[in-house]
């Protein structure tokens, strides 16, 4: 018999459990906060506290609050479990919708979901003709040449096709068919720190590279923001581990990639910073912690693993014997001084995706021939961009090309 259509939801079986799990998590949260605002509070009143909190009938009510969670929690769990094993999951298949804010949401707290074994948590996959790959899907499309896209915070591989007045725009499969490449695409848990990115990335493409079926001519890696400091920190791991696909790679592109940080990051350190200046809001400094070590590591573009989070300092340069390439964008109409430091993207600056730091040791080195920028553009409207695209095929598709891109 034939098997029966997927149907195409939103809501999956196993995610009722997993969201049960994140409210479980964020009343408890939510409890130690006000307990903490109270345990300030008694503090500067001079009375006595045992390790910072409450006690009395007030460290009942929290403690109690906190039991009662977790057995309500235990509860849901147990019959949410049953009713999950009762389900097929091979009958369902994910929404775009689903897949969009679950990529919202592991951008915000994917750390956390990892850390705590929640099913909302991101695994990295690699995506091929819109199939998760795995070890035992054949290959049988596969050309010696490959194009790897890594998408940016809070997003997923899907959103690299865009619409742009009523038309389809997908960089990435323009220019894997003007390369007559496959195309291969990522999807990772942007809450993650970004060197542990780079190393399953580093690992899931040395594993990649063992079963296709042929030799790799050339390997070229395209990353969106976050997703190309993913790919500098996977070829450091590469170079470090001398896997085999490092030889394979022969241009890397960023698109909008905060190689010297993001501002709107230091903003929110700032905004833990001066909640932690007295006791009675130190409490409330820990929502400032909310946002991810993906998130953080934007602060100064960190890629590798072993570092202070909130240090500046060196980084990784650019790959020996690799074209590299770099497209800014900037809201203004032109450049300028105030287009320059301030405005670049609405999200990175124009020298920070351009790899350009007042300290000599973080410059990255960008030929003049392999950067551009785009003005009245913004850091999302890069993907839907035409210029942007035409611009790419002129870098790595030159024979293909059907119109010159705008000069920088």
């Amino acid at each position: 018999m034939p098997s029966k259509p997927r149907r195409n939801v939103h809501l999956q079986p196993g995610d009722l459990l997993a969201t049960a799990r994140l409210l479980g998590d964020a009343t408890r949260g939510l409890t130690r906060l006000a307990e903490g605002v109270h345990a300030a509070v008694l503090n500067g009143m001079g009375l006595p506290l045992k390790q910072g909190r409450t006690g009395g009938i007030t460290g009942l009510v929290y403690r109690s609050i906190e039991e009662v969670t977790g057995w309500v929690g235990r509860s849901t769990e147990l019959a949410l479990a049953q009713w999950e094993a009762l389900q097929d999951p091979s009958a369902v298949s994910e929404s775009p919708q689903r897949a969009a804010a679950l990529a919202a949401l592991n951008g915000v707290l994917g750390d956390r979901l990892q850390a705590q074994g929640n099913p909302l948590a991101t695994p990295m996959a690699l995506w091929m003709d819109g199939r998760a790959l795995d070890s035992q899907q054949p290959l049988s499309e596969a050309k010696p040449r490959l194009l790897l896209v890594l998408h940016g915070l809070c997003m997923n591989e899907l959103q690299w096709s865009t619409q742009q007045h009523g038309r389809s725009v997908n960089h990435a499969q323009a220019l894997a068919d003007a390369m007559d490449a496959s195309l291969v695409y990522v999807r990772y848990n942007t809450g993650l720190p970004i060197a542990d990115n780079g190393g399953q990335l580093a690992a899931a493409l040395h594993a990649l590279q063992q079963r296709w079926p042929m030799p790799w001519e050339r390997l070229v890696l395209m990353g969106h923001s976050m997703g190309g400091l993913v790919a500098r920190s996977a070829v450091a791991v590469a170079e470090q581990q001398s896997m085999p696909w490092r030889g394979a790679l022969r241009q890397m592109v960023f698109l909008g990639t905060p190689h010297q940080g993001a501002p709107l990051e230091r903003a929110g350190h700032w905004l833990h910073a001066l909640l932690g200046r007295t006791p009675y809001s130190a409490p409330f400094a820990a929502l400032a912690r909310l946002r991810s070590a993906g998130i953080t590591d934007l602060r100064f573009g960190h890629i590798r693993d072993g570092r202070e989070r909130f240090a500046d300092g060196a980084e990784p340069q650019l790959p020996q014997g690799v074209d590299c390439y770099a497209i800014a964008a900037c809201l203004a109409a032109h450049r300028s001084r105030l287009s320059l430091r301030l405005l670049g993207d609405g999200l990175v600056p124009l020298h920070s995706a351009l790899g350009q730091h007042d300290n000599a040791a973080r410059e990255l080195s960008f030929g003049a021939t392999r950067q551009a920028i785009f003005y009245r553009t913004g850091h999302l409207a890069l993907l839907s961009s035409a210029p942007v695209q035409a611009q790419l095929l002129q870098w790595l598709a030159p024979a293909q090309r059907n119109e010159k891109a705008p000069g920088v």
